[in-house]
């Protein structure tokens, strides 16, 4: 899997197609004696098969892998009333809605993931110096300001920059540690200077014991 991902994450790298199955386009993956059959969906590469090389064997990952298809192929046609021209059928083995979905959901559980682990960085960072700490994402720049005075309140702003939904915004400011989720306000500058017109920001109190907890983080 993780091979898979390198490979096909890189956009000049070239792809070996596998030839032995002619009804969709099939690219090999390798690493050790593990070999992969990777189904291009626009974009997004599927994993679809996977085993392991054994040369002169029928247990070979791509002659099993071809053997198979045949099989199918003649199931297929043995079923339909539209047979199928290719001497291969893999159909059985792409990616269906509920495979579309369960990839949608991981994706979503890795972003809030990234995310609070992002927030929590930045508001880390800004405790120590006092300015504005930014990341950037896909579609927005997240910008998170933490200003702590011995004595006083402890102030935390959260700034994006581009567009993002309510609920994605609901996660941000749930994840900055030390602060009620509830009471973030709406803001029209930050302390030193106005909004741009493609920002919105946020503010409220953190915690100070959070705050002093973050700042003592390793």
């Amino acid at each position: 899997m993780s091979k898979a991902r390198e490979h096909f994450a890189d956009d000049g790298a070239g792809h070996e197609r596998i030839r032995s199955i002619d009804d969709e386009v099939l690219f090999k993956v390798k690493v050790q004696r593990w070999r992969g059959a990777v189904w291009a969906d626009e974009d997004l590469p599927w994993l679809i098969a996977a085993g392991q090389r054994e040369d002169g064997s029928p247990d070979d990952f791509y002659s099993a892998l071809e053997t198979t298809a045949r099989a199918a192929r003649a199931h297929y046609n043995a079923n339909n009333r539209q047979p199928l021209s290719t001497t291969t059928y893999v159909g059985r083995l792409l990616p269906d809605q509920n495979d579309r979905d369960r990839y949608q959901l991981e994706a979503g559980a890795r972003l809030v993931r990234d995310l609070a682990a992002a927030v929590r960085e930045l508001a880390r960072g800004s405790l120590h110096d006092g300015h504005e700490h930014a990341a950037d994402f896909p579609a927005f720049r997240l910008g998170i300001l933490v200003r702590a005075d011995d004595g006083h309140e402890t102030y935390a702003a959260v700034r994006i920059t581009g567009s993002v939904p309510d609920d994605l915004i609901a996660v941000i400011l749930r994840h900055v540690p030390g602060c009620d989720p509830t009471a973030w306000y709406p803001e029209y500058a930050l302390p030193s200077r106005p909004l741009l017109p493609a920002e919105q920001a946020w503010s409220t109190l953190m915690d100070p014991k959070a705050a002093a907890e973050l700042l003592n983080e390793d």
